[in-house]
């Protein structure tokens, strides 16, 4: 999509009409002369337009800046036209709402995903926003915090935790600029930890169900039986104990058959560190056979050109297996191998709890730990991974 269409004299010598910029912005000159900036953008697939203020007053770099700001509001799921409205009301105190678009505006860059910076919108709008939204920051105490969080605190444990921080650095960035005192109403740690339960009392932990792990073998020669993508893909699963979203988006890169290795760049890990994978000889014979579609970078590619298997594929196919949420076979999702590999190696195997924990690319809660762990007990996790592939393939 061309932008920057115009130049400052196109705009100054613009006659009656629409003058296209491009991205949406174009400027609007009246049968009379009078001339306007009027940004167009699509929000939940409708098409809206709003005003970015008369020429000369607003002159084209503030224009095409103006429209750079709302344009990224939109795609982030926000209303550019509420932002505006919000914005043009403050005097010299911005709302919460304002506030909580400048933080996602000026950070979203530094966040992993779109979708991370929807969410963002998404829970300030539905909790936060009801409640403290049109408020000036500096008007926003503790109980206006608390008032938000208790209904949520027990029943969304998860949620409301992600709820307060975020409104804690919405609060510190309107601190930083000024707007309010430092003293943050929505703090956790020496304030709202006073007054509300810490989260992991009262959240409900929920585990992936998991196969036993003496089942697993017979699990795999069924599995073994299909021919299909999704049953490689669950295959590998199984005999590297890695995460769906690893297994899905390997590219043939990463792979070392030589040296039997496979290597997660650290954006695609959960905890942003790259990790190392030994491959067993099941793991390597599985990868050798599968074939390399041309233009497709994916080990385990999808129906669609150039794009990896979705993610629901090896759920699909273990509910049509039998398994899954009411399967008759028992209630067992992918993920779920993970606990029967750390099962396995808890009970039956004679491998140290660190070497299984490195294997899972578990993050070290103990900081003095983490500090003193420099290797990543590599050798010590291919002879484990060899013999976990051993048991579930005999």
């Amino acid at each position: 999509m061309a932008i920057h269409k115009l130049s400052p004299r196109k705009v100054a010598t613009a006659g009656p009409g629409k003058h296209e910029d491009g991205g949406g912005l174009r400027l609007v000159v009246s049968g009379g002369g009078a001339k306007k900036w009027v940004l167009r953008f699509t929000l939940k697939g409708k098409r809206r337009e709003m005003g970015l203020g008369s020429f000369p007053d607003t002159g084209l770099a503030d224009a095409r800046r103006k429209a750079e700001h709302y344009r990224r509001l939109a795609k982030d799921g926000a209303d550019p036209i509420q932002a505006r409205d919000a914005e043009q009301q403050e005097t010299s105190t911005p709302t919460f709402t304002s506030c909580a678009a400048r933080y996602i505006q000026s950070h979203r860059r530094s966040w992993r995903n779109a979708k991370h910076a929807r969410q963002w919108v998404s829970t300030l709008k539905t909790y936060a926003r009801p409640v403290i939204g049109n408020m000036p920051v500096d008007e926003i105490d503790t109980q206006d915090i608390v008032s938000i969080l208790n209904p949520i605190w027990t029943s969304k444990t998860e949620t409301a935790k992600r709820v307060q921080g975020r409104i804690e650095n919405v609060l510190d960035y309107a601190s930083a600029h000024k707007y309010r005192d430092e003293a943050n109403p929505a703090r956790w740690r020496g304030h709202l930890d006073k007054l509300l339960a810490k989260p992991s009392r009262v959240k409900r932990v929920s585990h992936h169900p998991a196969m036993p792990y003496d089942e697993v073998a017979a699990f795999m020669a069924e599995l073994q039986g299909y021919t299909s993508i999704s049953s490689k893909a669950l295959q590998f699963l199984i005999l590297t104990a890695t995460r769906t979203s690893e297994v899905l988006r390997t590219e043939w890169p990463e792979i070392d058959l030589e040296n039997t290795t496979w290597t997660i760049p650290a954006e695609r890990m959960k905890a942003r560190r790259e990790h190392r994978v030994p491959l067993s000889t099941q793991a390597v014979s599985l990868l050798s056979d599968l074939p390399r579609v041309q233009g497709n970078p994916y080990v385990f590619p999808g129906a669609r050109l150039g794009r990896p298997l979705s993610n629901m594929a090896m759920l699909q196919l273990m509910r049509g297996m039998g398994y899954g949420v009411g399967g008759k076979r028992g209630d067992y999702v992918p993920h779920g191998f993970r606990s029967s590999f750390r099962d396995w190696s808890g009970e039956v195997s004679s491998y140290p709890r660190d070497v299984a924990e490195m294997a899972l690319a578990h993050t070290i809660e103990n900081k003095v730990e983490a500090a003193y762990r420099r290797g990543d007990l590599f050798e010590k996790r291919r002879s484990m991974m060899q013999d976990w592939s051993d048991f579930i393939t005999d």
